[in-house]
């Protein structure tokens, strides 16, 4: 498995809320976890890294070779509703905290599949056959407005309202996480991003800067594109591909 990630302030906030991990496991089995906190500086910064931290250990402990899809699905749901437990409880337990939250997107590459747990507008997208698919459909104000017919793709791009964001991990005792599954073969490129890349970089450009076959660069490219398209927002960026 080949894993690349970056991520980066950007060009106009005073620290960087997201975070992320990746790794691999025992089969040729990879993984991925990206958070974008909020809920100021500090808040925002301990939801996204206690988010990543406890996702990752989860997926450490309790991936087992074999597993089905299903048994995959619940193990990321699990680790997702943990996390957001925690998260809510240190809120609670801590004003400068209360109210903080992030989003947050995980993948497991494992035996040609690769499988995606979501809450939030941080995005995973597939490189395929000449395409770039997005898997995640984000959970934001504007999404919802555009599946209700009020708002047109193109117009939700600039509507001032397209960061706010229905869920979040770690802003209310439950959640609700989004799961998906696909294929995916040698050659293809998941890639797991922020907001940061897709609210200044456009799908087709997102293609454009992935659509050879130097992997290896695909990550900073996206990162550095964001930045030239005016680096708004902190950016991070995670490819996987066999």
């Amino acid at each position: 498995m080949k894993i690349v990630a970056k991520t980066d302030i950007g060009l106009v906030r005073s620290s960087n809320q997201d975070s992320y991990a990746a790794g691999e496991l025992p089969g040729s089995v990879a993984w991925a976890v990206v958070c974008d906190g909020m809920g100021g500086v500090a808040g925002g910064n301990y939801a996204s890294s206690t988010a990543v931290n406890l996702i990752s250990k989860r997926i450490s402990s309790s991936y087992r070779a074999g597993m089905s899809g299903t048994s995959i699905k619940n193990m990321l749901t699990s680790a997702i509703v943990a996390a957001n437990i925690s998260v809510y409880d240190m809120g609670q337990a801590d004003s400068d905290l209360t109210g903080m939250g992030t989003t947050v997107v995980v993948a497991i590459i494992a035996d040609e599949c690769v499988y995606i747990a979501h809450v939030g507008d941080s995005r995973a997208y597939i490189l395929s056959n000449g395409k770039l698919t997005q898997l995640t459909k984000d959970h934001s104000f504007v999404q919802e407005m555009v599946d209700s017919g009020k708002l047109t793709a193109d117009e939700a791009k600039d509507d001032p309202r397209k960061n706010l964001i229905t869920r979040a991990l770690g802003v209310n005792d439950d959640i609700r996480v989004d799961f998906c599954q696909e294929f995916i073969s040698e050659n293809e490129v998941l890639i797991l991003c922020t907001d940061g890349l897709t609210n200044f970089v456009e799908p087709q450009e997102i293609y454009e800067l992935t659509d050879d076959n130097k992997f290896y660069e695909f990550a900073e490219r996206l990162v550095n594109r964001a930045n030239s398209n005016g680096g708004g927002d902190n950016i991070t960026v995670v490819t996987m591909s066999y």
